[in-house]
């Protein structure tokens, strides 16, 4: 006998949003009017219709900040978290139309396309007529620049069936932007709903990420390819379609750029731990295993091109930012071998001690993946704050990554994770054995730190007017053994000058000798900075790799009489 169903009295009352979640949702609300003035202000000029769409998303922005206060049902505020997200990638595309920015990164990979389509060599050739209007260039220890295409392929490889847009490099910066915009989505839907918000701020709100975008940097592709991989990262290695799909993603972001290399062994160490747990130590191995094989396959068909056409230029291309010998740069600690001090000659053992503490903090992390386990997205980066090279955007491209395992991989993930039982109980010598691992890290880097500038300098102009000076006289005085081959520079702030040409002089200087040079400014003349700005004479030498540093004053105002 079919009962019949009892007819409804009424709907029970949906119970009203957590105040966390609406407070959540105005917060990216709100973000996205970081930087929007200026892409509006840039689009009214001659961009008359984007600049509408702009002024649109302002009143969406108002509107939106106004409903999430007042509605009073779970389902609205997510709904409104879904206007948000429109909103935020609106804005993203109409300020890649805008006000895209071209960088090194961009031109390069825009270039690589274009020679790929012309059936050209791509790795290991040289442009340097690309780097003009403020393009900004990698300088290296032996006085040159890296004018090279140094990145996996496929970013390169997405940017080449757009180029008939033309515009210079912005067939490359959509690319970026728009997978910035699909990862954005993909972590939005993967989140739980009352997070979603959050990924819309992280990805788009803040404005940091959304301006690589603009600037084309492939590690934005590698981004949008790690999104699917690291939420809930923590059930890879179970089986079925999502984990095929999951490794595919992530040796397609292997392939895009170099970033994804040192954070696949934690992620992979992690599952191995966790899936231990689960099937033991045979079924670890398979589930890592065919991890890997999915990943490697994947990154393999995607170089497979240059593999086969460019061996050893490939290899050595997308190795470059490992080997290029780019001079040092950066917010981690090689600020005070170059801020803070006249230099050092052990500029190498910041290298040492970057990949010291990869090695080392993946160490701990495995022996300690119940306590660190939620923390394997943002272990990583850690090491480049030590590197010759340590750019805060080293860190910063992968902070939607932090927050994607922050919300969906909590510590009781790893309750049940197997660790090594190295000295069980005994937290002391726990915690002795950890803060061993990263020692050696440690020693290197105050190797590099408490280095002495080899050369001391003393510099006068020889050509100069009251505003400009076009060549300088050095006396250099090299105090160590080796001889030394200096490359010089003059800068007046963060970051590198072009290389001064080197029109007088011996190649080297002995060691215990002094030697004099003249040096011309690159255009012939360089500009006298105001009273009060700081100017570094600088003097890079590659083997071995040292910087010399030294002040020098020399002021606008009448020329010296002859």
């Amino acid at each position: 006998m079919r009962w019949a169903r009892p007819p409804a009295t009424r709907d029970e009352p949906e119970q009203p949003p957590a105040q966390w979640h609406r407070v959540l949702t105005l917060l990216a609300d709100i973000s996205l009017f970081i930087g929007t003035r200026s892409v509006w202000a840039t689009a009214a000029s001659h961009r008359l219709v984007i600049a509408a769409l702009i002024s649109v998303c302002y009143a969406s922005i108002l509107v939106t900040g106004i409903l999430t206060l007042v509605v009073r049902r779970a389902r609205s505020l997510a709904r409104l978290d879904l206007v948000v997200l429109v909103t935020a990638v609106t804005l993203a595309f109409c300020a890649v139309f805008v006000a895209h920015s071209f960088s090194d990164e961009s031109i390069l990979t825009t270039q690589a396309a274009r020679e790929l389509l012309h059936g050209h060599a791509v790795y290991g050739q040289e442009w340097p007529w690309l780097f003009h209007g403020g393009i900004a260039f990698t300088p290296t220890v032996t006085g040159g620049y890296d004018y090279t295409y140094g990145y996996p392929p496929l970013t390169m490889l997405l940017t080449a069936p757009l180029l008939w847009i033309g515009h210079g490099a912005l067939p490359e910066t959509l690319v970026t932007t728009t997978a910035l915009a699909v990862g954005t989505v993909v972590m939005w839907k993967m989140l739980p709903v009352q997070w979603r918000s959050a990924a819309t701020m992280v990805c788009l709100g803040f404005g940091m990420i959304p301006n690589y975008a603009r600037l084309g940097y492939p590690a934005i592709v590698a981004l949008a390819f790690l999104v699917p991989v690291v939420v809930r990262w923590t059930r890879m290695g179970t089986g079925g379609r999502a984990d095929w799909v999951r490794a595919a993603c992530l040796g397609a972001a292997c392939a895009s750029q170099q970033l994804p290399w040192f954070l696949m062994p934690f992620l992979l160490a992690g599952i191995y731990a966790v899936r231990r747990g689960d099937l033991g130590a045979r079924g670890a191995v398979v589930a890592v295993g065919r991890i890997v094989g999915v990943a490697a396959g994947t990154w393999l068909l995607i170089n497979a091109y240059y593999i086969v056409t460019e061996p050893a230029t490939w290899l050595s291309g997308i190795a470059l930012p490992i080997i290029q010998g780019a001079v040092i740069h950066g917010q981690g600690l090689v600020g005070i071998s170059l801020y803070f001090t006249d230099g050092s000659d052990r500029l190498d053992w910041y290298s040492h001690a970057s990949m010291l503490l990869a090695a080392g903090l993946l160490a701990v992390f495995v022996l300690f993946v119940r306590r660190l386990g939620p923390a394997a997205t943002v272990l990583p980066w850690c090491a480049f704050f030590l590197a010759t090279r340590s750019q805060d955007g080293y860190y910063l491209l992968m902070t939607p990554l932090w927050l994607a395992a922050a919300v969906t991989v909590p510590p009781s993930a790893f309750a049940t994770a197997w660790q090594p039982r190295l000295l069980h109980g005994r937290r002391v010598a726990r915690m002795a054995l950890a803060a061993g691992l990263v020692a050696p890290s440690l020693i290197a880097v105050t190797l590099a730190v408490t280095g002495r500038p080899p050369l001391h300098m003393r510099a006068v102009a020889d050509s100069r007017t009251s505003l400009t000076v076009r060549t300088l006289r050095i006396e250099v005085s090299n105090t160590g053994d080796a001889p030394l081959e200096p490359h010089f520079t003059v800068t007046t702030g963060q970051g590198m000058s072009r290389y001064w040409t080197v029109v007088g002089g011996p190649p080297s200087v002995a060691g215990h000798t002094t030697a004099t040079y003249r040096i011309e400014a690159p255009g012939g003349r360089f500009v006298l900075p105001r009273k009060g700005i700081r100017m570094r004479l600088r003097a890079f030498t590659a083997t071995p790799m040292t910087l010399s540093s030294q002040d020098i004053h020399l002021e606008p105002g009448p020329a010296p009489a002859k």
